[in-house]
């Protein structure tokens, strides 16, 4: 950028023009012959193209091949160190400056020197960099800074691995030609900078971000940071992007999820996105990321929860029609566990934190259903094939104990379900009602506690605090008191008391029910092991 400016008075080691010399206020611009000042900023390898002098406190020196190369040693040594680095060169003339092209006004410069800015990254950065990598999270560094420059940052965040202790050192001697060139002195394999990337194919490059993650793309313009937006898409690959200036806007607009940042931002880039940071922190975006897979979690484990009920509900009714034998639960009970014992808990399962451990899973694939298989299996053949056998199995105890076998139960059946059975057979069947349904919701408890968590044991799990959940479990066991103990619930309901001996049995399904799910937490891990290890 070039800027045209009236030169007031003197500059210190600036020559003057000889009209001005010639006057008795030398340096001092006259209405007639303004002196005037094209000063030039920019990145120093563009700058230094530009010149053809370097002014100095004795005045302007040519600036040969010797003087380039301490320019360039000088930039690459503060880039190197994580500075951002722009170079000022100034033309002095009269009025024919003003109508001069850009590209001859930025002509014949003298280099007045460079100057360093270091914005040092936040301190949480680094740690959130690593939280992504345990989480299977691909991050790139897509900037518009200097290739050295770009590099430090990225070492200093953690992205990149510290340079090895012979390596070279930083700002080096380059030749002229490779640094009139403007490609910076950085790591060619992980620092990809803007002049390379438009040599790459597209095929060249969805290989190169494929096949190698940590990488750093320096000296982008906008239409190559959408263009790898748009390779990272074809890959399959699920893209946040983050920015906060008008060129990063057609980044952010194509990107899976934009993201913009609220203080710094411009509008355009706030426009362009979908979601705004309000305290402009990359470590507030894997928060998001953890919260965000914390829901994932939690319908999961509602959905599995609610499913294991479900089963525990229908297999009474599926006994029915296979062994013909009186239902064990009635409809009203049904509706009793799902709108009243079931309700709290539920809600209690979707108000889960974040467990710990789930930054350190991958991320799931784009296509992968809620309802996946793992769920399926765990509600469908073990939880609830569990929680219905136990209900089931209480329900022909009671009935086992009140002198019934199986076979006179299901002569029984046709009565018992045209309520024409005698008024002490009905009792036996409320009663065996009763403790099947007490089986469920004490089994539900157990489930509770089993869907915490998908991979951690149940008991661990009692360490992470949801106060909602233990409501839940109260609610649910001052509901069933109630649905046993209050007679005019009893009628509606078609429950009532039991003898207390029943009570300890019962209370068996909870432990047994996070017991048999715990093991098959240990199987999946106890597998990745054996396939960490190997055969022998």
């Amino acid at each position: 950028m070039t800027v045209v400016i009236e030169a007031s008075g003197p500059i210190e080691g600036l020559p003057l023009r000889e009209a001005d010399a010639a006057t008795p206020s030398a340096g001092t611009s006259s209405a007639a012959t303004p002196s005037l000042l094209a000063i030039t900023k920019g990145a120093p390898l563009e700058v230094l193209q530009l010149c053809t002098g370097w002014l100095t406190p004795a005045g302007v020196v040519p600036l040969d091949d010797a003087a380039r190369q301490r320019a360039v040693q000088a930039n690459d040594g503060l880039a190197a160190r994580g500075f951002r680095v722009i170079a000022v060169a100034v033309r002095r003339g009269d009025a024919g400056l003003l109508p001069l092209a850009p590209e001859v006004l930025e002509a014949e410069l003298w280099l007045v020197g460079l100057i360093g800015l270091y914005d040092p990254p936040r301190p949480e950065v680094g740690e959130a960099i690593r939280q992504c990598r345990q989480a299977g999270i691909k991050v790139t560094m897509v900037t518009g800074d200097y290739g050295l420059t770009a590099q430090a940052i990225a070492r200093q965040i953690g992205l990149l691995d510290p340079p090895e202790p012979n390596g070279a050192t930083a700002g080096a001697a380059r030749p002229v030609a490779v640094a009139a060139s403007g490609v910076s002195g950085a790591d060619p394999v992980r620092v990809i900078e803007g002049a390379m990337l438009a040599r790459l194919s597209d095929a060249h490059l969805r290989a190169l971000l494929k096949y190698r993650s940590r990488l750093v793309f320096a000296r982008m313009a906008p239409e190559q940071k959408l263009r790898l937006v748009q390779a990272y898409r074809d890959l399959g690959e699920v893209v946040a992007v983050t920015g906060d200036g008008v060129n990063d806007a057609p980044a952010l607009r194509a990107a899976d999820v934009g993201v913009a940042m609220g203080r710094i931002g411009t509008d355009v880039a706030r426009e362009a996105a979908d979601i705004v940071l309000l305290d402009d922190h990359f470590a507030t975006i894997v928060e998001a990321v953890r919260y965000g897979r914390g829901v994932v979690a939690n319908i999961r484990r509602f959905i599995t929860y609610i499913l294991v009920s479900n089963v525990a509900e229908a297999a009474p009714f599926l006994a029915m029609v296979a062994f013909r034998i009186p239902a064990a639960l009635t409809v009203m009970q049904i509706l009793a566990v799902d709108l009243g014992t079931d309700l709290l808990p539920a809600l209690g399962l979707g108000a889960e934190a974040p467990e710990s451990g789930l930054m350190h899973r991958p991320p799931r694939r784009r296509q992968a259903p809620l309802l996946d298989g793992p769920v399926l299996r765990r509600a469908f053949l073990v939880l609830g094939p569990l929680e219905a056998g136990l209900a089931l199995l209480a329900y022909g105890l009671v009935w086992r104990q009140a002198g019934v076998t199986g076979p006179q139960l299901q002569a029984l059946a046709p009565q018992l379900l045209q309520h024409t059975a005698p008024a002490a057979l009905q009792a036996v069947q409320q009663r065996a009602s009763s403790v099947a349904f007490t089986a469920i919701v004490l089994g539900q408890v157990g489930a509770l506690m089993a869907c915490r968590s998908e991979w951690r044991p149940s008991w661990r799990m009692l360490r992470e605090p949801n106060p909602l959940l233990w409501w839940g479990v109260i609610s649910e066991l001052l509901l069933l008191a109630a649905l046993l103990l209050v007679p005019a619930l009893g009628v509606v309901f078609a429950l009532g008391p039991y003898p207390l001996r029943w009570l300890p049995l019962l209370a068996l399904s909870a432990p047994l029910i996070v017991l048999v799910d715990d093991l098959r937490k240990r199987w999946p891990r106890r597998r990745t092991r054996e396939r960490a290890v190997g055969p022998g």
